[in-house]
């Protein structure tokens, strides 16, 4: 049994708008991969029962969230209450790597890892309908994030379709350090009834290139009004050598770029440190189902 897990970042391939329900919440349309980019959750069996100790390059971010609000503590307190467990007899540690407000589900693949963990430790089926009804309680996001494999997600994310194996991609993240209220970004929306994916998502390299080229981010727009940084991301990996494609993760600020390689891609970083020694950078594979 594992006692740490992954909490990989979810990167938005393309991210449609396409309808406002009654209640406020936006219908999307959205194309979702896992790169090998992420959090550190484990269990502390040492720990004592309940805790969560925070750590790693951006625990400082997390510094004035009170613990019982972290997604991490909330995650397993509500797994224990469905499956009648005793509530607070675990505790946990997150390694932060991911910058936080950053268009990545960091907070919802911290608590998918720990839905993770706690299925094993307790050997629960984690797609079983108990551990995916937590997730959808937590978050939109977070039924994804349980997946961790490339997806289509729709409605408000909970209609969830698997893509199968991505072609081979390098991945290059880059966050200008600007905290992003997601909220913020949806008020900012101009248009909020735009077209959707296409019915089928090619998995052939050509195929979906070709559809990302003529996908969209509708929230860029948006985001780069609340956060104008955004915009210099996205043309700063537009004109890195062999990018194939630049957008925005989420709401931002995160942006990627997508290179025939991870190679290529890991060749672009010393030029963006050079130019933007402050961003937080990241290179990873984009290929798998999980």
């Amino acid at each position: 049994m594992a006692d740490s897990e992954l909490a990989r970042a979810k990167v938005n391939l393309a991210l449609h708008v396409v309808g406002r329900r009654q209640d406020g919440y936006h219908l999307l349309d959205t194309l979702v991969a896992f790169p090998a980019i992420g959090d550190v959750v484990s269990l502390r069996p040492d720990g004592e029962p309940g805790t969560l100790v925070v750590t790693g390059p951006n625990a400082q971010a997390l510094a004035d969230t009170d613990p019982d609000h972290n997604l991490v503590t909330r995650a397993a307190e509500s797994l224990a209450l469905a499956l009648s467990r005793p509530p607070g007899d675990v505790a946990f540690a997150l390694e932060k790597h991911l910058p936080v407000a950053a268009g990545l589900g960091g907070g919802s693949a911290d608590a998918a890892a720990v839905l993770r963990l706690l299925s094993a430790l307790w050997d629960v089926d984690p797609n079983g309908p108990a551990v995916t009804a937590v997730a959808a309680g937590l978050g939109a996001d977070v039924p994804m994030c349980l997946a961790s494999r490339p997806l289509r997600a729709e409605g408000i994310g909970e209609r969830l379709t698997p893509v199968g194996r991505l072609p081979r991609f390098g991945i290059l993240l880059a966050n200008p350090g600007a905290a992003v209220s997601t909220p913020a970004v949806f008020r900012a929306l101009t248009h909020r009834d735009n077209p959707p994916l296409p019915a089928v998502i090619p998995t052939d390299r050509a195929g979906l290139l070709d559809l990302l080229a003529g996908a969209r981010n509708d929230l860029e727009p948006a985001a780069i009004s609340v956060a104008p940084v955004i915009a210099d991301v996205l043309a700063r990996l537009t004109d890195l050598p062999g990018a194939r494609l630049a957008r925005m993760s989420g709401s931002g600020a995160t942006c990627f770029a997508l290179f025939d390689s991870p190679e290529i891609a890991a060749a672009s970083v010393p030029l963006l440190a050079e130019a933007r020694p402050g961003w937080w950078v990241r290179t990873a594979a984009l290929d798998g189902e999980a």
